[in-house]
C-alpha cells in the first residue's frame, strides 16, 4: 500500500502527489465516496462500462429530483411525457 498527504486548495481542488500518479493521465476520471470523515478514490477505468453508467443515471436522477423540489418540473399527460422520453 502507497500512501502521501495532500492538501485543499482555495478552489476545493485536491492535487494527487506525483508519487502516486503511476499511470494517472489527464482527463481520467475517478468516482469519489465520502464515508465517515473519510474519502475513497476509484478509477472510473476500472468500473466496469454498466457500473458507470449506472453511476451517471444515479448523479441524473439526482439532480432531476433537486429540480423537482424547487418546482422546476411540469405537468403532462402519459402520452406526451413517452413521446419526450423517445425522443432523449
Amino acid at each position: 500500500m502507497e500512501y502521501a498527504i495532500a492538501k485543499v486548495s482555495t478552489k476545493g481542488q485536491i492535487v494527487i502527489p506525483s508519487s502516486l500518479r503511476k499511470n494517472v493521465y489527464v482527463g481520467d476520471e475517478f468516482l469519489m465516496i465520502k464515508e465517515s470523515g473519510r474519502f475513497i478514490l476509484k478509477s472510473m477505468k476500472s468500473l466496469a462500462s454498466k457500473l458507470k453508467d449506472d453511476f451517471v443515471f444515479a448523479e441524473r436522477v439526482e439532480k432531476a429530483w433537486k429540480e423537482h423540489d424547487k418546482g422546476k418540473f411540469e405537468r403532462k399527460s402519459k402520452e406526451d411525457f413517452l413521446k419526450e422520453l423517445r425522443a432523449c
